[in-house]
């Protein structure tokens, strides 16, 4: 497998250079997120796009940071030059925008590379709201990124291939994550709107309307394949609020115990190249992909996403060898579920 970053008009060699802000740490208000320009610190771009802030009336909504500080969605920006902003993350956000309003349909036709780039965008502008925090932070995080080597190095490589926004690039035969996208019931939905993350697993998923977006970061598809018979289940159907719960901790689980990183490689070129090559190689030889599954572990994750439904572990684990399902059928068909007492 290999990504071809390739740009969109003639350019000179330098142009195609990545931006690499970890070898100096450079995380600070004053360099473009993006390309790693000197910028003034008004210079700011949303990490959650105006137009889903206006939407789902999410400006005051708070969100609480690694640091125990408390942000809103309206402060949530991360630095970003102006070109980067104008020619990059709004053709960005309004072509999201524009999907969203044709709902499960119009999300569902979107380039999953849009859909990456637009899921990176949010992670990664969190990620370096926190990077920024822990040189100040209100109180200190246990386990602070910045100082876990693996982490880093781990956000380093899933950068790479995020500067798919800044230098064209064109993905042959892969995509660096696993993309499911849910369709909602509404007649027992009450959330128009949700949003979970989880920095160190790369997991994440969002709510907009009737449509979720479920995804996990960094591992080439790995995880699509491995839960793509009951995604299938899934395509066409309007699922349960329970049912999309229950998704979502298989997909949240399975980043937690996904043990291996993609390594990206630039192929030798030439000066007049116009394109930069990048392999990829997952070293599934010397390391298991999946650590061991564990129940207990696997309840935990699932007990946090039923919380609405106050469904604990003992229920979940009623029979350890077959956890708690409401996706699936004894013979494996998909549950209908049209209401669901609490």
């Amino acid at each position: 497998m290999f990504v071809i970053f390739a740009p969109q008009n003639v350019q000179a060699m330098a142009d195609l250079k990545l931006y690499d802000p970890f070898p100096k740490m450079q995380f600070t208000d004053e360099h473009c997120f993006l390309c790693g320009t000197t910028i003034t610190t008004a210079d700011r771009t949303p990490v959650f796009g105006e137009w889903m802030q206006d939407n789902y009336n999410l400006r005051d909504k708070e969100l609480l940071l690694l640091d125990k500080s408390v942000t809103t969605f309206n402060r949530l920006t991360i630095p970003c030059c102006q070109h980067c902003h104008t020619n990059y993350i709004l053709p960005l956000e309004k072509e999201i925008e524009a999907a969203a309003e044709a709902g499960y349909e119009g999300i569902n036709s979107l380039d999953p590379k849009r859909l990456f780039q637009w899921i990176g965008k949010m992670y990664y502008g969190t990620l370096v709201t926190e990077l920024i925090k822990e040189k100040d932070p209100l109180i200190l995080p246990e386990n602070p990124v910045s100082e876990n080597p693996q982490m880093l190095g781990k956000f380093k490589t899933f950068y790479q291939v995020l500067q798919s926004l800044r230098v064209p690039m064109e993905f042959s035969d892969f995509l660096p994550c696993s993309l499911f996208i849910l369709q909602v019931d509404p007649t027992e939905d009450e959330l128009p709107f949700e949003y979970q993350d989880e920095i160190t697993t790369m997991a994440f998923s969002i709510k907009l309307g009737p449509v979720v977006i479920v995804c996990k970061l960094l591992d080439n598809g790995i995880i699509r394949n491995v839960l793509n018979r009951l995604y299938n289940l899934t395509e066409g159907q309007k699922l349960h609020p329970i049912q999309v719960a229950e998704f979502k901790a298989r997909v949240f689980y399975a980043a937690y115990i996904f043990n291996v990183v993609p390594d990206y490689f630039i192929r030798p070129g030439k000066a007049d190249d116009e394109l930069l090559t990048i392999d990829t190689l997952i070293d599934d030889i010397t390391n298991d992909v999946f650590n061991p599954f564990e129940p207990l572990a696997y309840a935990h994750m699932l007990e946090e996403m039923l919380k609405p439904w106050s469904i604990r572990e003992p229920e979940i684990l009623k029979d350890p060898a077959k956890p708690l399902t409401f996706l699936t059928n004894e013979d494996g068909t998909l549950r209908e579920i049209t209401s669901f007492e609490k």
